[in-house]
């Protein structure tokens, strides 16, 4: 008899991991192909660590078009339980951005990922807890993960150092921050999770959203039946600026982007793209995100230039200006790193000085040495630029590597 349960016990797994890959249905489970076109470009991952945690922050189809576009997540699970898959999970995806946990950065390379459709402060539904339980279950079971390495994306999400924040910190993105409560993560199947923050406490990282790391950390109001009061997030007129409350609490690093607006208390309205003085913005002005939803994880990581992004070096590299992982493309062709050059030197920089802020320098390229000898599976994300040597800069997701000349240059985040 024990070996008739056996059998069947195993007869069973077979039948969940075959309808795992192949895309039936299983109880709690309902998976459907939605490839995206840059699926078969994505580089296999070498391992999986982790599994992240996202809100689309925007409505399913328009999330769903969008992660499809730039093969932005494994999967999806929308409101009614369904599973898109977008990325094969054991490829890529562009999940994560300028992420960090334990000291181990972009953890794209290392991790799944998968977006909810919602937002990082309301419930999830009913379906979708039960979809993602299920999906959590079978990607735990195949790459043998604690439940303490599922992580929502604002438990990992770090940004560069900016006007407001002089150092790397924790606060980028609130994703998913709700995922980070114990009673949520216990109806998806989780029962562990970090009770602290390792990049912090080790230094490497100092706290931008002190009521985001509440929330993520702090003891979890599951007793409490008021949602409002159950999370430490401001949010009374929490889109307009006032003492203690920036451009960049508000928009975080979308701030100066074309498709945020500001409207000021005499009824003017300019784009986030065309303000300079950041330090004058009066009390009152409303900030209104267009399409947050369609905003690309790692958009923040680009090419900014002086006079445009920021009056000088300082403004827009904050304290990271004169660090080896800022690389300057001067006027001249030379190319180098905030170490590399004096104070007198940075504090005079020209408008059209071009800068990359938190990346690595990844040599140069030669018939000998190609794209992916040089920065590996990720030689082709939108992420890492190219520099040619007739001072053209390249995104990766639009190079083709075999026509790169020789001595371009490579550049991937840190």
């Amino acid at each position: 008899m024990w070996y008739g349960k056996l059998r069947a016990l195993r007869l069973l797994a077979l039948l969940g991991a075959f309808c795992f890959v192949a895309g039936a249905s299983l109880p709690g489970l309902t998976l459907v192909n939605r490839y995206s076109p840059l699926n078969k470009e994505r580089s296999p991952r070498q391992a999986t660590e982790y599994i992240i945690l996202h809100t689309t922050e925007g409505p399913g189809k328009g999330s769903l078009d969008k992660l499809r576009k730039y093969g932005e997540a494994h999967y999806l699970v929308d409101t009614d339980g369904t599973v898109y898959r977008i990325i094969d999970r054991k490829r890529i995806a562009m999940h994560a951005g300028r992420s960090m946990w334990q000291g181990r950065a972009n953890l794209d390379a290392v991790s799944v990922g998968i977006e909810i459709v919602g937002y990082h402060d309301r419930p999830i539904t009913a379906a979708q807890k039960t979809a993602l339980k299920e999906l959590l279950r079978q990607l735990q079971s195949v790459y043998k993960l604690p439940d303490s390495r599922v992580l929502p994306h604002s438990m990992v999400a770090y940004g560069r150092p900016n006007r407001w924040h002089p150092k790397p910190h924790r606060g980028r993105k609130r994703c998913a921050m709700y995922l980070g409560r114990e009673s949520l993560r216990a109806e998806i199947g989780l029962h562990e999770k970090p009770s602290f923050d390792p990049d912090v406490r080790a230094g490497r990282l100092v706290v931008a959203d002190a009521a985001l790391e509440r929330v993520l950390y702090g003891p979890d109001p599951a007793a409490s039946k008021s949602r409002t009061s159950s999370v430490a997030v401001d949010t009374n007129d929490s889109a307009v600026i006032r003492a203690g409350r920036s451009a960049w609490d508000i928009a975080r690093e979308q701030y100066n982007a074309a498709g945020t607006i500001y409207r000021f208390p005499d009824g003017t309205t300019r784009k986030g793209s065309e303000i300079r003085d950041w330090g004058s913005l009066p009390a009152g002005t409303r900030v209104t995100i267009a399409n947050r939803d369609s905003e690309r994880e790692g958009g923040s990581d680009r090419v900014q230039e002086i006079g445009k992004d920021g009056k000088n070096a300082w403004e827009i590299a904050a304290g990271a200006y004169n660090d080896a992982d800022t690389i300057y493309f001067l006027l001249d062709g030379r190319v180098r790193k905030g170490n590399e050059l004096s104070r007198d030197n940075l504090d005079t920089l020209p408008a059209g000085t071009r800068m990359l802020v938190g990346y690595l320098d990844g040599g140069f390229l030669s018939r000998a040495r190609s794209a992916y000898d040089a920065v590996g599976p990720r030689w082709n994300l939108a992420t890492t630029f190219y520099r040619f040597p007739d001072g053209a800069i390249v995104s990766g997701s639009e190079i083709d590597e075999s026509k790169l000349p020789n001595r371009t240059m490579v550049f991937v985040p840190r």
